[in-house]
């Protein structure tokens, strides 16, 4: 089977499955009203540690420019409207999921 990722945006939920099969679900931030997340399928494109900044213990970056899935040094923006675009993920578990997925993984986000 392959992985992939279901992001809504409107339930704040990050989505990991194996084919068919529902492996995780997680808690997240979104873009806010101005800098909303783009829908769309994309995939993971590379992996960074501790990238400094904003983004928490990881960034995952995405095929589209200047987005990607990361950590938050603010962990009570979960589950809110708030970024400029990048889905937040608590640190915990933006290295959970990062153990789970690779490079090329698909990333379908949808409202």
């Amino acid at each position: 089977m392959v992985k992939w990722i279901d992001v809504s945006t409107s339930k704040h939920q990050l989505k990991l499955f194996d084919g068919r099969k529902l492996i995780k679900t997680y808690p997240i931030a979104v873009g806010k009203m101005l800098t909303p997340t783009p829908t769309g399928t994309y995939t993971i494109i590379n992996k960074q540690r501790n990238p400094g900044g904003p983004f928490g213990v990881l960034w995952m970056g995405l095929s589209k420019p200047s987005y990607g899935i990361h950590g938050t040094n603010n962990p009570a923006s979960i589950g809110k409207n708030v970024s400029k675009g990048c889905i937040r993920m608590f640190n915990h578990d933006v290295l959970d999921l990062s153990s789970r997925v690779r490079v090329g993984t698909s990333v379908y986000i949808h409202k």
